[in-house]
């Protein structure tokens, strides 16, 4: 399965706040965020430059972006971009949205990934 993708150009920066908190008016940046509530926490990915210095976070991500719009019956697609990566050591933080899903990794290993993802048949673009 050839899968088109993409490289978001920001810096992304995956934060946890408690559970209970608001979330922080930085979280809604243009482009690329998201907010996510569960029992335990409120997880924020946002982009770095609007994080405040004293949020518990994980610094330095890029997302690679499924284009297009994913029917909900499709099997397999996180499946098939993970196991690439991770026959590479490379460690992954999934985001999916109504549309599509995103796949974060440590800035540090975008190029592997992306060299990855293309010897897997995939066709990758930077932005």
């Amino acid at each position: 399965m050839e899968l088109p993708l993409s490289v978001l150009e920001e810096e992304l920066s995956i934060c946890r706040l408690p559970a209970d908190s608001p979330a922080p008016d930085w979280a809604w940046t243009k482009g690329f965020c998201s907010v996510t509530r569960t029992d335990n926490e409120l997880s924020i990915v946002t982009h770095s430059r609007f994080v405040p210095e004293d949020v518990l976070k994980e610094c330095h991500f890029r997302a690679i972006r499924i284009e297009g719009t994913l029917d909900f019956s499709l099997i397999g697609i996180l499946s098939e971009i993970s196991s690439v990566l991770a026959k590479e050591g490379i460690s992954i933080f999934a985001v999916s949205t109504y549309d599509t899903d995103y796949i974060l990794v440590r800035d540090e290993v975008l190029e592997k990934a992306i060299i990855a993802l293309r010897k897997a048949g995939h066709k990758v673009k930077r932005s």
